[in-house]
């Protein structure tokens, strides 16, 4: 039976703090090796001068006004997927980290974590705001954000999104730790080229506060998980639309399995648009509200069941690649 609530945080003072970067300018990297596009990715790095206007720009009306950007899984996404190559070792795991910055508050919901959050963003194509969900996981630079690759890119035909934030623990307008922009997005390019939803994960290196403040020192930040098997119980947090307009955590708990057809890993929460890009977390616990990234939020079809691309090797190799970019 799966759990799922929704997580009443509290209407703390919002705590919006300048940082130092989000830019028009793009500066996409050549694929990296292996040449395969399900092992190869992509890289847009962001301005820094544009930070103050991009933290700026996301206004307490504009955040309430976002709307979510729904993926709607097609026939040819799933046979696109259904062709994935994934390469699978020993099971993995790399080490969570506790907050070191200032003291994290303790008057949230005990199923919650600080580490999730929600996202702000402008799709170039049709100029419109849109949200999808987050979470801080920690690697060698502790700027590190994990996400849906379509939050950071529209895939076949589309382009990097722009003005994009991450607000940890967001809660009805509240920023109770802040708001990261990002400064370089890494996504696979099977993803940008061929909108492979087997591929649909991407990791942020964002900037640090105006005060000079790393992301996972301020609020911990999950360890990874990987070559695990496809049925394992997590704890999945997003902000589907559906439910509240978005505006507060919800989480839900199960055991996943196999997507039939594609490998792609499965669970019937019915977490709707907003929620894309949510962290699916084993072994997490609620007292220290940490757990191991093993998924995130992808898609939703009409009978509930939410899908998460399959952490193989090569997505341990992008976080690799981008968890040491500061």
């Amino acid at each position: 039976m799966r759990r799922f609530r929704k997580v009443l945080l509290p209407l703390a003072a919002a705590t919006t703090l300048a940082v130092s970067g989000i830019a028009s300018a793009e500066a996409v990297a050549a694929p990296s090796s292996p040449t395969t596009t399900d092992s190869a990715f992509a890289t847009k790095s962001v301005q820094d001068d544009a930070a103050k206007t991009a933290v700026a720009y996301w206004t307490p009306e504009r955040m309430k006004n976002a709307i979510s950007l729904d993926r709607v899984a097609t026939k040819a996404d799933e046979a696109v997927a259904a062709k994935t190559v994934y390469k699978v070792g020993n099971p993995g795991s790399t080490a969570p980290a506790q907050a070191t910055d200032g003291k994290p508050s303790s008057t949230f919901a005990p199923t919650a974590s600080r580490t999730a959050g929600k996202v702000f963003f402008k799709n170039p194509q049709d100029g419109k705001n849109y949200v999808c969900s987050a979470s801080a996981i920690n690697s060698a630079s502790k700027q590190m954000v994990a996400t849906a690759g379509h939050c950071v890119h529209g895939g076949k035909g589309g382009k990097w999104m722009t003005n994009w934030t991450f607000v940890p623990r967001y809660n009805n307008g509240s920023r109770p730790y802040g708001t990261f922009a990002a400064k370089e997005f890494r996504t696979f390019t099977s993803w940008i080229s061929s909108s492979n939803l087997s591929r649909d994960v991407a990791f942020v290196t964002t900037y640090k506060r105006s005060d000079g403040k790393k992301l996972v020192n301020v609020v911990g930040g999950n360890g990874l998980s990987y070559n695990y098997d496809r049925s394992n119980y997590v704890t999945i947090f997003g902000y589907p639309v559906a439910r509240q307009n978005g505006q507060v955590m919800i989480y839900c708990q199960g055991t996943t399995s196999a997507d039939p057809g594609t490998s792609k890993v499965r669970i019937k929460c019915n977490l709707t648009g907003g929620a894309s890009g949510g962290p699916w977390l084993r072994k997490y616990s609620s007292s220290t509200q940490l757990g191991y990234l093993n998924g995130v939020t992808s898609t939703v079809n009409s009978l509930g069941w939410n899908k998460s691309p399959y952490f193989d090797e090569y997505v341990k190799k992008m976080f690799d690649a981008q968890g040491s970019r500061v």
